[in-house]
C-alpha cells in the first residue's frame, strides 16, 4: 500500500481533529498538525475531550509552516480549498500523497492556492464548505480507493450484498 498523509495547517477544533484522527486510524494514514494549533494535544486534554483513540495515532507535529514544508521536500502534495479550481477528482494519486488542508475558520492560505494550486469538493448546495473533518474523510477515501483499488472492489459475502 502506498502512504497517504494528511496535513491540518493550524487547526483550531479538537473535536475536528480528534475525528481526523480516527479516520487516519482506519486508512493506515499518519496525521500532521501543523502548529500553531486552536488547542493543546496533551494526554490530559486529549483525554477531557474523550478523544480515547489518539494514543493510536501515526501523528507528527511541525512547529510551523516552514518545517512542515521542508518535511514535505519533493514529496507529492495536493492542497484542498474550497478556492480550488479543479474538482478532487481530477487529483493526480499517487503512490504517496499528502493531503493539505487549512483551519476551519479560514481554510487553506490564499498564498497557498495561489503557489502550489488546490482542489475543490463540489458543494452545490447553499453552504459556503463543509465541515473539516467531513472534507478529509472525502478526500481521504478518494485517495485511498486510488491506491488501494482491491478494498473498494465488490466482493460476493454470503446472504447476498449488504448495505
Amino acid at each position: 500500500m502506498g502512504r497517504l498523509h494528511i496535513a491540518l495547517i493550524a487547526p483550531e477544533i479538537p473535536g475536528n481533529t480528534g475525528n481526523i484522527g480516527r479516520l487516519s486510524i482506519g486508512i493506515d494514514a499518519c496525521l500532521h498538525l501543523v502548529h500553531p494549533l486552536g488547542f493543546s494535544t496533551s494526554e490530559k486534554a486529549v483525554r477531557r475531550a474523550g478523544i480515547d483513540h489518539w494514543k493510536h495515532v501515526q501523528l507528527q507535529e511541525h512547529a510551523d509552516v516552514k518545517s512542515f514544508l521542508a518535511w514535505v521536500g519533493e514529496r507529492p502534495m495536493a492542497c484542498l480549498s474550497a478556492r480550488g479550481q479543479q474538482p478532487y477528482t481530477a487529483m493526480p494519486v499517487p503512490e504517496e500523497l499528502v493531503l493539505v488542508f487549512g483551519c476551519e475558520s479560514k481554510g487553506l492560505p490564499q498564498d497557498w492556492v495561489e503557489r502550489f494550486g488546490a482542489y475543490r469538493i463540489p458543494s452545490p448546495g447553499p453552504v459556503r464548505s463543509l465541515n473539516l473533518s467531513n472534507a478529509v474523510a472525502v478526500v481521504a477515501y478518494h485517495a485511498l480507493s486510488q491506491m488501494e483499488p482491491a478494498l473498494f472492489a465488490a466482493q460476493d459475502l454470503p446472504g447476498g450484498p449488504s448495505v
